[in-house]
């Protein structure tokens, strides 16, 4: 019989990040990380709804169920404390999410590309476990050692297999601290990698082989997935891994207003981390960004009167945050500071035009039928037609 190894025994100083408990061997944060992680950048928010949270919490959970929720979905706290939106769809799917981490099945996010699974992933993690580090990258390049373990050559070969010896994986770190991790784009996994997950996520037992032992997860491990079936390379699930997840999947946003809302706090957000001009500014070209990434997904107008061929590309929510930041720093570094038509057309057109053959007659159909018979969509006419040329 393998022995067990008691979570204790893993020794975090072996993998790329420190654990999340101890704060004195987590890695430095500071105050010019381009991009923060989320527990960082809303560590005040955090902190208020932990002081307030008096509800029952799941073991090692830094929130309970409800805080984490409202963290996701933004309010109001007693003391006045106000806690911005990070998701903004359906309340249901978030709490069906949370729920699924305080039970013993994993999480999968499920959607098309642009739809936030990263973002609410990263979320989840830090609101529960207060870190949201412990990342496995799916690529199709990503090794098995990514999910079970690796080893250190040098004092393999010099000593033989060893604790000392052994690297753990993110995933193993999280079962030996009772922490939450995650795997991105689970399905750019190789198949066979993937099945790793089986034996962790069914038994929650990590076996370690090579020195005939055993991680147990401790209570507080759960592991959230990303996925979606869009990209080139996707390795489907096996049916024994679908059955070990509960998979929640993320929609498009409803209706345009929900998602000028979305882009404009992201555009936002991102900015103020750039120094870029605030968002109220270029509110009109947001809108028609999502007005023409919206008509060309759909197939159809927005008035329901004029059908529409579709490009190849995606058209998300998140290709459209990116050229909107990319205009609004157009717009600071060569213009007024002012967002205009000039400085999102060419953005557009390279989301838009992804095959150029293809996509091309797409896009200038578009513009010729419906863009160009806008009478308050002039300028933004022009523009599209000198980047187009």
């Amino acid at each position: 019989m393998s022995a067990s190894v008691e979570p204790t025994s893993v020794d975090p100083s072996q993998s790329g990040s420190a654990p999340a408990n101890t704060g004195a061997t987590r890695p430095t944060r500071t105050a010019e990380a381009l991009r923060p992680h989320a527990e960082d950048a809303y560590a005040a928010e955090l902190a208020a709804l932990a002081a307030q949270d008096d509800r029952p919490r799941p073991a090692r959970w830094r929130l309970s169920p409800w805080a984490v929720a409202t963290y996701l979905l933004g309010g109001t706290l007693p003391d006045g404390t106000v806690i911005t939106p990070k998701y903004v769809g359906p309340r249901r799917i978030v709490e069906v999410a949370v729920t699924t981490l305080a039970t013993d099945r994993a999480l999968l996010l499920l959607g098309v590309p642009g739809t936030a699974k990263t973002w609410v992933s990263e979320h989840l993690a830090a609101a529960v476990s207060g870190d949201s580090t412990l990342l496995v990258q799916g690529t199709a390049g990503t090794p098995e050692e990514a999910i079970r373990y690796g080893w250190n050559y040098a004092r393999l070969l010099a000593h033989g297999p060893s604790r000392d010896a052994l690297v753990p994986s993110p995933v193993m770190r999280a079962m030996a601290e009772g922490m939450t991790a995650r795997v991105e784009e689970l399905t750019r996994i190789p198949a066979d990698v993937q099945d790793t997950l089986i034996t962790i996520l069914s038994e929650k037992t990590l076996p370690i082989p090579e020195l005939g032992q055993e991680v147990q997860a401790v209570r507080g491990f759960n592991l959230i997935a990303t996925a979606n079936d869009r990209d080139r390379g996707v390795n489907d699930l096996s049916s024994a891994l679908r059955r070990r997840f509960n998979t929640v999947v993320l929609p498009l946003p409803e209706t345009p207003e929900a998602e000028v809302d979305i882009v404009s706090r992201r555009v936002d957000q991102i900015g103020r981390s750039l120094d870029l001009p605030a968002v109220p500014d270029g509110i009109d070209e947001i809108r028609r960004v999502v007005t023409v990434f919206r008509e060309l997904r759909d197939g159809i107008t927005t008035d329901g009167r004029t059908k529409l061929k579709s490009p190849s590309g995606t058209l998300s929510t998140a290709e459209a945050i990116s050229v909107v930041t990319n205009g609004l720093a157009l717009a600071a570094h060569f213009g007024d500071g002012v967002l205009r038509a000039g400085d999102v057309a060419a953005g557009i057109l390279g989301a838009v035009v992804r095959d150029p053959a293809a996509d091309r007659v797409v896009w200038q159909e578009y513009l010729e039928t419906v863009v160009r018979e806008r009478d308050d969509w002039k300028d933004f006419y022009r523009a599209c037609r000198e980047v187009s040329a």
